[in-house]
Protein backbone atom coordinates (compact mmCIF):
# COMPACT_ATOMS: atom_id res chain seq x y z
CA UNK A 1 0.00 0.00 0.00
CA UNK A 2 1.36 3.42 -0.93
CA UNK A 3 1.77 6.30 1.49
CA UNK A 4 -1.33 8.48 1.76
CA UNK A 5 -0.96 11.88 0.13
CA UNK A 6 -2.89 14.60 1.95
CA UNK A 7 -3.94 17.98 0.60
CA UNK A 8 -4.50 20.67 3.23
CA UNK A 9 -6.49 23.80 2.40
CA UNK A 10 -6.60 27.14 4.24
CA UNK A 11 -9.54 28.83 2.51
CA UNK A 12 -9.71 32.52 1.74
CA UNK A 13 -11.37 34.60 -0.94
CA UNK A 14 -8.24 36.64 -1.75
CA UNK A 15 -5.65 33.99 -0.91
CA UNK A 16 -6.22 30.26 -0.41
CA UNK A 17 -3.27 28.33 0.89
CA UNK A 18 -2.61 24.72 -0.10
CA UNK A 19 -0.15 22.18 1.18
CA UNK A 20 0.52 18.61 0.10
CA UNK A 21 2.28 16.06 2.30
CA UNK A 22 2.77 12.30 2.37
CA UNK A 23 2.63 10.12 5.44
CA UNK A 24 5.16 7.28 5.56
CA UNK A 25 4.52 5.52 8.88
CA UNK A 26 5.25 8.16 11.51
CA UNK A 27 7.23 10.32 9.09
CA UNK A 28 5.69 13.24 7.21
CA UNK A 29 7.22 14.31 3.91
CA UNK A 30 6.68 17.64 2.21
CA UNK A 31 5.46 17.44 -1.40
CA UNK A 32 4.35 20.98 -2.32
CA UNK A 33 2.68 24.14 -1.06
CA UNK A 34 1.59 27.49 -2.34
CA UNK A 35 -1.26 29.91 -2.71
CA UNK A 36 -4.15 30.40 -5.09
CA UNK A 37 -4.87 34.10 -5.46
CA UNK A 38 -7.90 35.86 -6.87
CA UNK A 39 -7.89 39.36 -8.26
CA UNK A 40 -9.68 42.08 -6.26
CA UNK A 41 -11.04 43.42 -9.54
CA UNK A 42 -12.87 40.15 -10.28
CA UNK A 43 -16.54 39.75 -9.42
CA UNK A 44 -17.41 37.33 -6.62
CA UNK A 45 -18.45 34.58 -9.07
CA UNK A 46 -15.17 35.06 -10.99
CA UNK A 47 -13.15 34.83 -7.76
CA UNK A 48 -14.95 31.65 -6.74
CA UNK A 49 -14.31 30.21 -10.23
CA UNK A 50 -10.60 31.09 -9.85
CA UNK A 51 -10.49 29.31 -6.51
CA UNK A 52 -12.31 26.23 -7.85
CA UNK A 53 -10.03 26.05 -10.91
CA UNK A 54 -6.90 26.54 -8.81
CA UNK A 55 -7.75 23.74 -6.38
CA UNK A 56 -8.75 21.50 -9.29
CA UNK A 57 -5.33 22.12 -10.85
CA UNK A 58 -3.57 21.30 -7.55
CA UNK A 59 -5.54 18.03 -7.36
CA UNK A 60 -4.66 17.18 -10.97
CA UNK A 61 -0.98 18.00 -10.47
CA UNK A 62 -0.32 16.35 -7.10
CA UNK A 63 -2.95 13.56 -7.03
CA UNK A 64 -3.78 13.59 -3.30
CA UNK A 65 -5.75 10.73 -1.72
CA UNK A 66 -7.40 12.78 1.04
CA UNK A 67 -8.12 16.40 1.84
CA UNK A 68 -8.36 18.45 5.02
CA UNK A 69 -9.78 21.96 5.21
CA UNK A 70 -10.01 24.52 7.95
CA UNK A 71 -13.48 25.34 9.24
CA UNK A 72 -14.79 28.90 9.10
CA UNK A 73 -14.75 30.88 12.31
CA UNK A 74 -17.31 33.57 13.06
CA UNK A 75 -15.72 36.94 12.46
CA UNK A 76 -16.61 40.32 13.97
CA UNK A 77 -17.57 41.42 10.47
CA UNK A 78 -20.54 39.34 9.21
CA UNK A 79 -19.79 40.25 5.57
CA UNK A 80 -16.23 38.87 5.89
CA UNK A 81 -17.59 35.69 7.45
CA UNK A 82 -20.04 35.21 4.57
CA UNK A 83 -17.34 35.78 1.95
CA UNK A 84 -14.99 33.34 3.70
CA UNK A 85 -17.83 30.80 3.84
CA UNK A 86 -18.36 31.16 0.10
CA UNK A 87 -14.65 30.64 -0.55
CA UNK A 88 -14.69 27.60 1.71
CA UNK A 89 -17.73 26.23 -0.14
CA UNK A 90 -15.94 26.64 -3.48
CA UNK A 91 -12.89 24.85 -2.06
CA UNK A 92 -14.96 21.96 -0.68
CA UNK A 93 -16.80 21.68 -4.00
CA UNK A 94 -13.49 21.44 -5.88
CA UNK A 95 -12.23 18.78 -3.45
CA UNK A 96 -15.39 16.70 -3.73
CA UNK A 97 -15.46 17.18 -7.50
CA UNK A 98 -11.89 15.85 -7.52
CA UNK A 99 -13.11 12.68 -5.78
CA UNK A 100 -11.43 13.34 -2.43
CA UNK A 101 -12.78 12.54 1.02
CA UNK A 102 -12.80 15.79 2.99
CA UNK A 103 -12.10 16.20 6.71
CA UNK A 104 -12.74 19.50 8.47
CA UNK A 105 -10.81 21.02 11.38
CA UNK A 106 -11.17 24.15 13.42
CA UNK A 107 -8.14 26.42 13.74
CA UNK A 108 -8.00 25.39 17.41
CA UNK A 109 -7.80 21.70 16.45
CA UNK A 110 -5.07 22.35 13.88
CA UNK A 111 -2.98 24.39 16.31
CA UNK A 112 -3.47 21.77 19.03
CA UNK A 113 -2.31 18.98 16.70
CA UNK A 114 0.69 20.87 15.30
CA UNK A 115 1.93 23.11 18.12
CA UNK A 116 0.45 21.42 21.18
CA UNK A 117 -1.93 24.19 22.23
CA UNK A 118 -4.88 25.78 20.50
CA UNK A 119 -3.95 29.40 21.19
CA UNK A 120 -0.62 29.27 19.30
CA UNK A 121 0.44 32.30 17.26
CA UNK A 122 0.76 32.07 13.46
CA UNK A 123 4.55 32.28 13.81
CA UNK A 124 4.55 29.26 16.11
CA UNK A 125 2.50 27.29 13.56
CA UNK A 126 4.93 28.27 10.79
CA UNK A 127 7.91 27.28 12.94
CA UNK A 128 6.45 23.86 13.77
CA UNK A 129 5.53 23.22 10.13
CA UNK A 130 9.17 23.93 9.20
CA UNK A 131 10.39 21.56 11.93
CA UNK A 132 7.89 18.75 11.30
CA UNK A 133 8.50 18.74 7.55
CA UNK A 134 12.25 19.57 7.69
CA UNK A 135 11.79 22.56 5.38
CA UNK A 136 14.73 24.83 4.53
CA UNK A 137 12.62 27.94 5.23
CA UNK A 138 9.19 29.08 6.32
CA UNK A 139 6.37 28.96 3.78
CA UNK A 140 3.98 31.91 3.55
CA UNK A 141 1.44 32.14 6.38
CA UNK A 142 -1.40 30.82 4.18
CA UNK A 143 0.65 27.90 2.83
CA UNK A 144 1.89 27.10 6.37
CA UNK A 145 -1.70 27.04 7.66
CA UNK A 146 -2.66 24.66 4.84
CA UNK A 147 0.32 22.41 5.58
CA UNK A 148 -0.63 22.51 9.28
CA UNK A 149 -4.14 21.37 8.37
CA UNK A 150 -2.68 18.45 6.39
CA UNK A 151 -0.37 17.60 9.32
CA UNK A 152 -3.30 17.64 11.74
CA UNK A 153 -5.12 15.22 9.45
CA UNK A 154 -2.07 12.99 9.16
CA UNK A 155 -1.88 12.86 12.96
CA UNK A 156 -5.52 11.76 13.06
CA UNK A 157 -4.52 8.12 13.31
CA UNK A 158 -2.40 8.89 16.37
CA UNK A 159 -5.06 9.82 18.91
CA UNK A 160 -6.85 12.55 16.99
CA UNK A 161 -9.11 10.20 15.05
CA UNK A 162 -12.21 11.62 16.71
CA UNK A 163 -11.34 15.02 15.24
CA UNK A 164 -11.10 13.80 11.66
CA UNK A 165 -14.28 11.78 11.68
CA UNK A 166 -16.54 13.81 13.96
CA UNK A 167 -19.96 13.71 12.33
CA UNK A 168 -18.81 11.43 9.52
CA UNK A 169 -19.02 7.74 8.66
CA UNK A 170 -16.61 5.77 6.55
CA UNK A 171 -18.10 3.98 3.55
CA UNK A 172 -15.94 2.37 0.90
CA UNK A 173 -12.82 3.96 2.38
CA UNK A 174 -14.30 7.48 2.20
CA UNK A 175 -15.57 9.86 4.84
CA UNK A 176 -19.21 10.76 4.29
CA UNK A 177 -21.40 13.19 6.20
Amino acid sequence: MSAPRILGIDPGLRVTGFGVIEKHGNQLLYVASGCIKSNDKQTLPERIATLFAGISEVISTYRPDQAAIEKVFVNVNPQSTLLLGQARGAAISALVHGGLPVAEYTALQVKQAVVGHGKAAKEQVQDMVVRLLSLPGAPTADAADALACAIAHAHGGQGLGALTTAGYRVRGGRLIG
